[in-house]
């Protein structure tokens, strides 16, 4: 027969094994939000930008997002004239404190100041849907596709002529001597640095396509892009 000590024993045994088990034991369903790295929740601290959000829905639904995707308006998802694709965002909005975290991956919006157009889905989160427009603060919760810089950051749209593009940086700056006024700049591209030959920096795309008509007829070939893609 065991002895009181040894019982006594087995039942502290038993109740740490349980506590154990407990603290272990619980399971979290976790959110895009929630596997966020402690890195990314001190920089959703840094303010990018405030102004006027928008949203835009149905009639956009189903159709070509600028960075190839199709847009649904039930993703939280948002366009901005400027930020690199795949930046993720807190959008807060400014009336109510509600705020919702989002994925860049379409231009705009362009009609007026505002900054930020926003998923159907996710202006229904802040509780802007009805109202169509809120005064909102965009914080920065992770880098996408490009660092973020003073210019991609700023709203203000630069538009430039794209000559050549070339996995050798000594290729492009070869290239780039022949041609007076280009420069060469290092692009990540899915995960692989390219070296692009750029020329002029424009605010309108008029401008940069009037270059580009310069450009073609002394025989040199490219095509206008937006600098921050």
């Amino acid at each position: 027969m065991k002895s009181s000590a040894q019982l006594a024993s087995k039942a502290v045994l038993i109740l740490l094994i349980t506590l154990f088990l407990a603290s272990c034991g619980v399971v979290k369903t976790t959110t895009d939000t929630d596997r966020r790295t402690d890195s990314d929740r001190v920089s959703s601290t840094r303010v990018i930008e405030s102004g006027i959000a928008s949203w835009y829905g149905s009639k956009f639904h189903g159709k070509a997002t600028a960075n190839g995707e199709t847009y649904n308006m039930n993703d939280l998802t948002a366009a901005h004239k400027t930020l690199p694709f795949n930046t993720v965002v807190r959008v807060e909005n400014m009336t109510n404190g509600k705020s919702v975290v989002v994925r860049i991956n379409d231009r705009g919006p362009y009609i007026g100041d505002r900054i930020i157009d926003l998923s159907r889905r996710a202006a229904r989160d802040i509780d802007m849907e009805n109202a169509g427009t809120a005064e909102v603060q965009i914080f920065l919760v992770r880098e996408g596709d490009r660092p973020l810089t003073a210019r991609n950051t700023s709203s203000r749209e630069t538009f430039t002529v794209q000559l050549a593009s070339y996995n050798s940086r000594s290729d492009a700056e070869t290239f780039s001597r022949g041609i007076s006024g280009s420069r060469v700049e290092a692009v990540p591209v899915a995960g692989v640095t390219v070296y692009r030959v750029y020329y002029g920096s424009f605010s309108r795309s008029e401008e940069a396509a009037r270059a580009l008509r310069e450009l073609e007829s002394n025989g040199i070939e490219g095509f206008v892009k937006q600098e921050e893609n």
